[in-house]
């Protein structure tokens, strides 16, 4: 007799449990072939491009792109604006892009910003790499400048993207824990993947927790090359310098950003803009021919490394400048699809394996993220200059093409688009000689997985350092697997021994009896460092606390000074209720103690002569105010007779004047008028004080 049918939920659990074989050694295809090399594309020679035949890297990259509908896999979450970037000069010598070509030509732009491992949902201010994607919409087409905030980046090949992004998004099994990288998997990934290690140095300082948008600098990772109208060749790599300077975030208070503004930095970028604050940042260019980048220590196609400024300035040749929102998020930030393949006459690419895989990648997702290959014709996409091809139909199909003629060449349409052939305005790719076998590898220049990364943690004051080792400390502490700890404290021994006992200590770990380091590294490079020197003030905001009474009147001397170098005051108040502000007048505050908390703010202002003192000291809240503002290293203003709060948010002035004056540590008290102002302006200038000696005895 036959078997017994089995039951329907039978059925399903077997389908359900129908898991991927777990008794293989090796990695295959798809297809049950099996991969020799899963961690580099095959390339025409080791230093060659990657070559369009690698169905392994294909398959991979594909399957990848297409895991996650309808957000982005990676910078899913983003804010953007419109703008314009105004060349300073002609760089015709060293490129035919015309958006360079003259000194004033300006090119309208749309700028997205975003962060990498988290989804829509997530909140803004996570310890995170960030996008920072420029589209110029150029007569001669639309270029893409793809980057980050970052300049370097995890891998060198693009072949392992998708193992990176798998391992630092939420685990599989659990979907936990959401844009974050301290967990297993991420940890086991780096530890297993020293070529991680540098950018694993800026992704735990202060670069990855910035205050704003308009206080990121941006990279545009790769070498790229420029080529002007004769064929020469320059090899650059692409920089963004903000006017308002680098400046970041505390640990703590970006903690707290999450849960009491998840949109920080989207809301930041839309009111600059509003207000008439519009961020701005210049273009600057590294320039090496190739004989000059030969003799670097770094292979230029690698891009876990920089070229340190010290070695090849910063030149800069225009400024960026975002003066509009969207009207419509979905329509353009959510639609626009940017690809680093988007060049024009002028730029090309270089053989960076990584750029090489992006090349494919790009469009890949986009089609599938935006409904099929008719993606460019969204509004937010299209170019400014004209454009005429013969690809036809596909889903969103939003032109009517006309005529019978799709094809080139053609007698039968007179009008039909033909190819440029000889004319001077079409693309040509620099015609690099090419040589080497076929092969999958790395070049040997590219094994140095630890000089960069000491350079970078040389590089950094006394208080960027300590935030970098307690941020691996904060990381590390959430990985469960003992033995990933101990791999990362083996490499970061091999960085810098102090980091390591730093780290190792906290974890109930020791560091490795070994030498640290070895390989040419220099001793510094200033240009790494966010404190270094000061920057303009303009679209900070002061939060002026007040709780009886507000005497608008004499508080004017202050607040006119601050208004003067374009920061906002902000009132503070017990309710949204009018404060008594002398007279029948009254002045309503902006935000209460309850829904703007210091976390919103850049300083802190107290005039006692303004304010009922008394009525001040009993809010709970007010005290935790100042005290918080105090541990994130934020300048403080008071009037004279303001000071016992200080005292009531534990901060000890007595301590503090004795290690150098109240000034040193950005607390400023004396007269209501401008020269106070001055001294809080003057403190706002350097971002925060991140040198004060007693934030752990704040109880925030």
């Amino acid at each position: 007799m036959p078997d017994a049918p089995q039951p329907l939920n039978r059925k399903i659990e077997d389908l359900a449990r129908n898991h991927l074989p777990r008794n293989l050694t090796h990695i295959t295809t798809q297809q049950g072939t099996g991969v020799e090399d899963d961690a580099n594309s095959l390339k025409a020679g080791v230093r060659g491009p990657t070559l369009l035949e690698d169905f392994i890297l294909r398959e991979k990259i594909t399957h990848f792109d297409h895991e996650r509908i309808p957000e982005r896999v990676v910078h899913a979450r983003g804010a953007a604006a419109h703008g314009y970037f105004e060349a300073y000069d002609d760089l015709s010598p060293i490129t035919a892009a015309h958006f360079l070509g003259e000194a004033g030509r300006r090119t309208p732009v749309f700028v997205r910003f975003s962060t990498v491992a988290g989804s829509r949902g997530s909140a803004d201010t996570v310890r995170d790499v960030r996008g920072f994607a420029v589209k110029f919409y150029t007569e001669q087409g639309n270029f893409d400048l793809v980057g980050n905030n970052i300049p370097v980046f995890f891998i060198q090949d693009a072949m392992k993207f998708p193992d990176l992004v798998h391992a630092v998004k939420p685990e599989p099994h659990n979907e936990i824990p959401q844009a974050q990288s301290a967990h297993d998997t991420f940890w086991d990934f780096v530890s297993l993947t020293p070529e991680s290690l540098h950018m694993i140095m800026w992704t735990m300082s202060d670069r990855a927790i910035p205050r704003s948008y308009r206080m990121m600098e941006g990279f545009g990772v790769h070498t790229f090359r420029l080529v002007n109208a004769q064929g020469q060749t320059t090899l650059v790599k692409f920089h963004w310098k903000p006017q308002l300077g680098v400046h970041g975030m505390a640990w703590d208070e970006a903690q707290k950003l999450n849960g009491k503004d998840p949109d920080f930095h989207r809301r930041d970028l839309w009111e600059a803009i509003e207000t008439g604050q519009f961020p701005e940042w210049e273009l600057g260019l590294q320039l090496l021919t190739e004989a000059e980048a030969e003799e670097l220590d770094i292979d230029v196609l690698d891009p876990t490394k920089i070229i340190p400024e010290e070695l090849v300035p910063v030149t800069r040749v225009g400024r960026l400048v975002l003066d509009r929102n969207p009207e419509n998020f979905f329509a353009e930030t959510e639609q626009v699809a940017f690809h680093p393949g988007h060049v024009v006459p002028g730029i090309d690419f270089s053989n960076d394996p990584l750029l090489q895989g992006r090349l494919f990648s790009y469009t890949d997702t986009q089609l599938l993220r935006l409904g099929g290959p008719n993606f460019a014709q969204l509004p937010i996409n299209r170019p400014v200059c004209p454009f005429h091809h013969h690809q036809r139909d596909g889903l969103g199909q939003h032109q009517i093409p006309l005529g019978k003629v799709a094809y080139a060449p053609s007698s039968l349409d007179t009008g039909a688009p033909a190819h440029l052939g000889a004319l001077p305005d079409g693309y040509r790719s620099f015609p690099e000689p090419l040589s080497g076998h076929k092969l999958r590898g790395k070049p040997e220049r590219f094994a140095d997985h630890y000089s960069q990364a000491r350079l970078f943690y040389a590089s950094l004051t006394l208080p960027e350092q300590r935030h970098l080792r307690d941020a691996l400390v904060f990381e590390l502490s959430h990985v469960t697997a003992v033995h990933v700890r101990e791999r990362m404290v083996q490499h970061l021994q091999r960085i810098d021994a102090g980091l390591c006992n730093g780290v190792a200590r906290p974890l109930g770990l020791l560091c490795p009896d070994e030498d640290c380091g070895t390989g040419p590294s220099p001793a510094s490079s200033p240009a790494l460092s966010m404190n270094q020197q000061p920057f303009p003030v303009v679209g900070r905001k002061v939060a002026v606390l007040a709780a009886g009474r507000f005497d608008a009147a004499l508080a004017q001397p202050v607040l006119d000074a601050l208004k003067a170098r374009g920061v906002r005051s902000v009132l503070i108040g017990p309710t949204l209720g009018g404060l008594p502000s002398g007279g029948a007048a009254q002045t309503r505050p902006d935000f209460t103690y309850e829904n703007g908390p210091s976390l919103f703010f850049d300083a802190v202002l107290v005039l006692a002569e303004t304010t009922d003192l008394d009525a001040l000291r009993q809010i709970g809240r007010a005290k935790t105010f100042i005290a918080e503002a105090y541990a994130h290293g934020k300048p403080i203003a008071l009037s004279t007779s303001a000071t016992p709060l200080l005292e009531d948010a534990g901060i000890p002035l007595i301590q503090i004047e004795a290690q150098g004056g109240a000034d040193r540590e950005a607390i400023h008290i004396g007269a209501a008028d401008a020269t106070l102002a001055d001294r809080l302006l003057a403190s706002l200038e350097w971002h925060r004080c991140w040198t004060r000696a007693f934030v752990d005895r704040i109880a925030i």
